[in-house]
């Protein structure tokens, strides 16, 4: 979700005082076409991935890392087939779309983000930035809420995920390269909402809880934590998600993830299912955790009438 707001602080160079502690910068492997092809074809299938069907038609519901490790940037078998075979891509964001960014990064309330600034959160923000490898102020644009997240994707950096290897972007520069549909479920505006959205004292409290898990190292295990399970297609680790994300524990904690993800859900369900009830033949990419639980887009697209069956992990 929020892979766009690092991309270009991802690419700002370490100072050199500070070069043995930064994170390694993404590098993306380089492959002769031979050696490409080869990777290609020796993929794993990692993820989620479901095959959904109605009316006589056939779509594809995939959950995907907003982070990425240098080696997944070859998609499996079962989801390039089925990423070919559908005329539509339909990702939360089109990150290609200049006018998403726009949104996504323009300035935040002065006021209310002057509040939110408080001296002693602005000196541990600060200390963060420093961490991350960013000369000072290079966040200042972002407002307080958007600088803790975007920070927690910048600490990951040090277990090997990077943004530019985002499943959503490669999935994005794929759709885009093969001059295929490529069809945002969500507005940039509504997406910002729902990650900033909240009284402010709750806004408060979201910050707080980042740089306490920046700051624990609990921010860079939880997110290689998640990483691997999605790698490994580890279906009931991430339907635990709850019970392990150290992000539940007060009711300010479980607002934000209902804000985040079941309340956002209905609606990504509804935009995929009006696409598929036009034409069939979408390839819908949306982060794994609006699959997990009740109330995930498997769930609720097979209340909607839709055969929905699991093809990776095999469902047997």
């Amino acid at each position: 979700m929020l892979a766009s707001l690092t991309m270009a602080c991802a690419t700002l160079a370490a100072s050199p005082s500070d070069a043995l502690a930064c994170p390694p910068l993404a590098q993306a492997p380089v492959h002769t076409a031979a050696e490409a092809a080869q990777a290609l074809a020796d993929a794993p299938d990692r993820g989620l991935l479901w095959r959904i069907e109605k009316a006589g038609r056939v779509s594809w519901l995939y959950g995907t890392m907003h982070l990425g490790r240098a080696d997944w940037v070859f998609p499996g078998p079962l989801t390039m087939q089925a990423l070919r075979g559908s005329d539509t891509v339909a990702l939360e964001l089109d990150l290609h779309d200049p006018a998403t960014l726009a949104v996504l990064t323009a300035p935040p309330d002065a006021a209310r983000a002057a509040r939110l600034r408080t001296p002693e959160r602005a000196r541990r923000l600060a200390q963060q930035v420093a961490a991350a490898c960013l000369p000072a102020g290079s966040l200042a644009r972002l407002g307080p809420v958007m600088q803790a997240y975007t920070l927690m994707l910048l600490a990951a950096r040090h277990e090997g995920l990077h943004n530019e290897f985002g499943i959503e972007t490669l999935l994005s520069d794929l759709a885009h390269r093969d001059g295929k549909r490529v069809v945002a479920l969500e507005s940039a505006a509504a997406q910002l909402r729902a990650l900033t959205g909240g009284p402010e004292a709750a806004q408060a409290a979201q910050i707080d809880a980042s740089l306490a898990q920046l700051e624990s190292g609990a921010a860079r295990a939880q997110a290689a934590d998640l990483a691997d399970s999605w790698a490994r297609s580890d279906w009931k680790h991430l339907n635990d998600y709850a019970a392990w994300c150290d992000c539940m524990g007060t009711p300010d904690d479980r607002r934000a993830m209902r804000r985040l993800l079941d309340d956002r859900n209905p609606g990504l369900a509804s935009g995929i299912a009006a696409l598929h009830g036009r034409r069939g033949g979408v390839f819908a990419a949306v982060g794994a955790l609006h699959m997990v639980g009740p109330k995930g887009l498997p769930a609720l697209l097979a209340a909607r009438g839709f055969q929905v069956t699991r093809m990776v992990p095999d469902a047997s």
